[in-house]
C-alpha cells in the first residue's frame, strides 16, 4: 500500500547562558535544504534524514515529502523571528503536502530567544496542521524532553549511544514504527516520565558508567508491547522549564505498560543521579600530572565545547599551554576577523580569544607566525556523522612558540580527523593535542589517544552548575 510521508528537521542545541544568538546564518552553514535538495544533501549520510533517504530506497512504494531540513550546531538560543521563519514554513509545507504521516527529526533541547519549549510548539503546530496523522518524532539523547509531547506524538524516540553513533538507526526506527502504523500493524501510544533531576553530561557516556546501565535496563524492557524505550540524559546548560533527565516509552496501545515503565526507568536515572556529577582539574593541574604513555594524549575543554553551546573563545586552557611552555596543538579558536587577517607565511601580533565575555579569561596575546589557511570545508571521517559536509568557513593554523593553533570562522567542534587532517596535521604524530570539545571527541579519537583528560575552567558549559544563572527551570532539580 502507497502513503505519503513528509520528513521535516528542525536540530538545535540552545545553552541559554552563551552570549551569541543562534541565526540562519549558522543554520544555513550547516544543514538547511528543502524538497530534492534534501536527499542530495543527506545521502549516504550516517544522520536521521540519511536513514530517511535510505528508507525509502527500501520502500519504493511510499512517496516522500522533504519539506523544510535545518541544522545548526549547537549554541545560543535561536533568534526568535528566525526561530518563528523556520517553523512557520514546516506547518504551512506540511499543510500543502497532503501526507498521510509526518516524521520529524528534532534535538529535543531547542530554545527561542523568548519561547522556552520550542520543540513542544514546533509538535503541536504540526498536529494542527496533520490533524488526526501520525507522527513519529526522534530526539537527541540529550534532550530536555516536554512531558507535554507525549499527547500530540504518535511515536517517540531517541539516540542511544553517547558518542551519538545511532542517529542512522534512531532515524530509520522512527519510520519503520510510523509505516506500521500507517499500515495498521500497530496502535502506538506514548509516555515521558521525568527524572527529576539536571544532570551534567561528563560522566553520560554508553560506554561505561551509570547511562550505560539504565540504557541496558531498557533495552531489556523492550519486548513484546513495548516498542521503544529512550533515556534522556537531558542537556544541562538550557534553562527551560523541560529540563532535565527523562524517559520516553512507546507502546502498541497499552498507555498504562508505557507509562508504568517510563516512571520505573525515570526512577532508575534518578537514583544514578550523583554518579553523573564529577570532578575535574585544573588546566595547569593536568599539564604538570600528565602521564604519557606509548600513544599520543589529549586535554579537552568541556566549559567551552561547541557541541555543548561553546563559543570558541575562553582562554584558560590556551594560557596554561603558553605559560607551562608546553608543545601541543590547540583546536580552536572562533574568531573570523582573525582568519580573514591571515595569509601563508605571515608573522603577526594576534590576541587570541576573550572577545567575548571577560569572565572567561583575557586573551592570550602572541607573536604568532601563519603556517596554513584553508577553505573549511571537509566531509566527517566518522563514526560520528559520517559523510557530512562540514564548513568551517575561512581557517588558519598559527604558530605561536611551541603551540600550534587554529583559528576558525564557525564555531564547530573537532571531532573528527578530518577536522587536523584539512590542517595538514596527523593526530597520530603528535604528542598532545588539546581540544575544546567533550565526549563526543572519543567517537573518533578515543582508540588514538590515551590518556584523554577533561579539565575545569571558566566557560559556557562548565561543569559547576551552581555558577550558572538559571531562571525557568523548576525548583529543586540542581
Amino acid at each position: 500500500m502507497s502513503f505519503r510521508i513528509a520528513i521535516a528537521r528542525l536540530w538545535h542545541e540552545g545553552n541559554s547562558f552563551t552570549p551569541v544568538l543562534t541565526g540562519l546564518t549558522n543554520f544555513r552553514e550547516r544543514e538547511w535544504c528543502v524538497g530534492v535538495e534534501v536527499p542530495e544533501f543527506y545521502r549516504g549520510t550516517r544522520t536521521e534524514i540519511g536513514a530517511a533517504v535510505d528508507f525509502f530506497a527500501a520502500n519504493r512504494a511510499l512517496t516522500p515529502i522533504y519539506l523544510r531540513c535545518a541544522a545548526a550546531g549547537p549554541g545560543g538560543p535561536v533568534e526568535e523571528t528566525d526561530l518563528q521563519r523556520v517553523v512557520r514554513e514546516i506547518v504551512e509545507g506540511l499543510r500543502a503536502a497532503d501526507a498521510d504521516g509526518l516524521y520529524l527529526s528534532l534535538h529535543g533541547a531547542l530554545i527561542g530567544a523568548s519561547t522556552r519549549r520550542a520543540d513542544h510548539e514546533l509538535i503541536a503546530a504540526a498536529r494542527r496542521a496533520l490533524g488526526a496523522k501520525p507522527v513519529a518524532v526522534s530526539f537527541d539523547l540529550h534532550a530536555n524532553l516536554d512531558p507535554a509531547i507525549a499527547e500530540l506524538a504518535d511515536i517517540v524516540v531517541g539516540y542511544k549511544t553517547h558518542p551519538h553513533v545511532d542517529m542512522h538507526e534512531t532515524g530509520w526506527k522512527a519510520l519503520a514504527l510510523l509505516h506500521r502504523t500507517l499500515r495498521a500493524e500497530i496502535r502506538p501510544v506514548v509516555a515521558i516520565a521525568k527524572a527529576g533531576a539536571i544532570l551534567p553530561s561528563f560522566n553520560m557516556r554508553t560506554g561505561d558508567g551509570p547511562m550505560a546501565e539504565i540504557e541496558a535496563l531498557a533495552a531489556t524492557r523492550t519486548a513484546g508491547a513495548i516498542l521503544d524505550a529512550t533515556p534522556f540524559g537531558g542537556f544541562a546548560y538550557g534553562d527551560s522549564p523541560c529540563a532535565g533527565g527523562a524517559v520516553s516509552v512507546t507502546a502498541n496501545g497499552d498507555r498504562g505498560a508505557a507509562q508504568a515503565l517510563a516512571k520505573e526507568l525515570a526512577q532508575e536515572i534518578y537514583a544514578r543521579r550523583a554518579r553523573f556529577r564529577v570532578h575535574l582539574p585544573t588546566p595547569e593541574e593536568a599539564l604538570r600530572t600528565l602521564v604519557r604513555t606509548e600513544k599520543p594524549a589529549a586535554i579537552v575543554e568541556p566549559s567551552d565545547n561547541p557541541l555543548s553551546g561553546g563559543v570558541g573563545d575562553t582562554t584558560g586552557l590556551l594560557r596554561a599551554l603558553v605559560d607551562l611552555d608546553v608543545p601541543a596543538v590547540f583546536a580552536f579558536l572562533w574568531d573570523p576577523a582573525l582568519a580573514a587577517r591571515c595569509e601563508p607565511g605571515k608573522r603577526m601580533h594576534a590576541q587570541l580569544g576573550g572577545r567575548l565575555s571577560p569572565t572567561w579569561g583575557p586573551p592570550v596575546e602572541l607573536e604568532a607566525d601563519v603556517e596554513r589557511v584553508t577553505d573549511g570545508r571537509f566531509r566527517n571521517a566518522g563514526p560520528m556523522e559520517r559523510g557530512l559536509a562540514v564548513n568551517l568557513g575561512r581557517t588558519a593554523l598559527l604558530r605561536a612558540r611551541n603551540v600550534q593553533v587554529i583559528v576558525t570562522s564557525s564555531c564547530q567542534a573537532p571531532n573528527d580527523p578530518e577536522y587536523f587532517r584539512l590542517h595538514g596535521i596527523d593526530v597520530a604524530k603528535v604528542e598532545l593535542v588539546c581540544a575544546k570539545a567533550k565526549n563526543h571527541f572519543r567517537a573518533a579519537f578515543g582508540a588514538l589517544f590515551d590518556p584523554i583528560v577533561e579539565v575545569d575552567t571558566p566557560g559556557p558549559a562548565a561543569a559547576d552548575l551552581r555558577t550558572l544563572p538559571f531562571r525557568h527551570v523548576p525548583p529543586g532539580l540542581l
